[in-house]
């Protein structure tokens, strides 16, 4: 068996141990007789498995009684649409767009009411995160909405906005888990689970109760009111079953790992790793300010198209996949979520310093 060191910015690398233990228990899980992808949703072997799920989430970021953990479908995308139909009560939200997914978050609530643009870093490529002390909320605004890590230009708020009151509403895809988190700042706080969590598939939403209400906009479907998944405890339909029982078995591995602070630990020490690299490096630059760099993703180029995809080729030869940069930023991006280890990011800059030496 020969692994890659995957660099994938999502679907994304898995903890070995989690994939092995799914692989143990494929034909037979736990004596009874069948995988996990073939069992019922109602049943009690079902039920124990996406309740203990809940609970090692619960205990890893230490969320309080008054918030729902919700594990849905549709990816990050579909809440683009479910916040505004849940949240718009005013018809009036605030957007800061620091990257592609806060931008298509904001024109899908466009949809629905006035989503005012309130802060943008797309004057530089969204290189940075925008000064968000003393914004202009909107008084009538039902919620301040932002992406805090941004996946593909390798930007994260290091602090939260001043919202001055206002709901904040989070996505936290690429940043889900990689460190502690006051969830108790956040009304709603969601994110796709392929990146640091999980198989594509899946999406989690932790939501404050008092948000969730059967108040919706006119013609909200069924399937998209917080209300329904919250009352069903996200088993109104058959949920992604198979994703949710990875989810669980990665939330234990984090457990195991010492939780969120000892992630945060290590996740510091491998961005540190790459990032002095790029800082004294003569050939590859990182593309983002540094004090808003991300821990999860890490873009950099040469500044010679022809030699980024050079790079990329002779990166996937050596072992090294998934490096080549978003389209809409080019170069290359290294993203190294919680499972992966110290060693493939060694192992990378070790391959880029060998590179820089025989491209001089």
């Amino acid at each position: 068996m020969a692994r890659v060191y995957n660099f994938s910015a999502g679907p994304a690398v898995l903890p070995e141990e989690v994939l092995k233990e799914a692989a143990d228990e494929m034909l037979d899980y736990q004596g009874t007789g069948m995988s996990v992808m073939e069992m019922s949703h109602r049943s009690k072997a079902y039920d124990k498995i996406i309740k203990d799920a809940e609970q090692d989430l619960r205990d890893l970021m230490n969320i309080p009684d008054n918030y729902k953990v919700l594990f849905l479908q549709g990816g990050a995308s579909q809440q683009f649409a479910m916040i505004p139909m849940n949240l718009m009560k005013n018809k009036v939200a605030d957007y800061i767009v620091t990257g592609q997914w806060a931008k298509k978050a904001y024109q899908e609530a466009s949809k629905y009411g006035k989503a005012n643009k309130i802060a943008s870093s797309e004057d530089e490529t969204f290189s940075y995160i925008p000064d968000c002390s003393d914004l202009p909320i909107s008084e009538d605004a039902d919620y301040v909405y932002i992406c805090e890590n941004n996946t593909i230009y390798g930007t994260k708020y290091k602090t939260l906005p001043n919202t001055k009151g206002k709901t904040l509403v989070a996505d936290v895809s690429s940043c889900f888990l990689s460190e502690p988190v006051d969830v108790s700042k956040y009304g709603v706080i969601y994110g796709g689970v392929q990146k640091n969590i999980g198989p594509a598939g899946v999406v989690i939403v932790i939501i404050r109760e008092d948000l969730i209400t059967e108040d919706v906009l006119p013609g909200t479907p069924t399937m998209l009111q917080y209300k329904i998944h919250a009352d069903a405890d996200s088993l109104y339909n058959t949920p992604p079953a198979y994703g949710i029982y990875i989810c669980g078995k990665v939330f234990k591995w984090l457990k195991k790992m010492g939780g969120l602070e000892a992630m945060k630990q290590r996740n510091e020490e491998k961005a540190k790793i790459l990032y002095d690299f790029l800082d004294q490096s003569e050939l590859f630059k990182g593309t983002v300010r540094k004090e808003d760099r991300s821990l999860m993703n890490v873009p950099f180029v040469t500044g010679d198209a022809d030699l980024d995809a050079k790079f990329v080729k002779e990166a996937k030869e050596a072992g090294f996949e998934n490096l080549k940069g978003h389209r809409t930023v080019g170069g290359m991006r290294a993203s190294i979520y919680n499972a992966m280890p110290k060693a493939g990011v060694e192992a990378l800059v070790e391959f880029m310093k060998k590179f820089e030496a025989e491209n001089k």
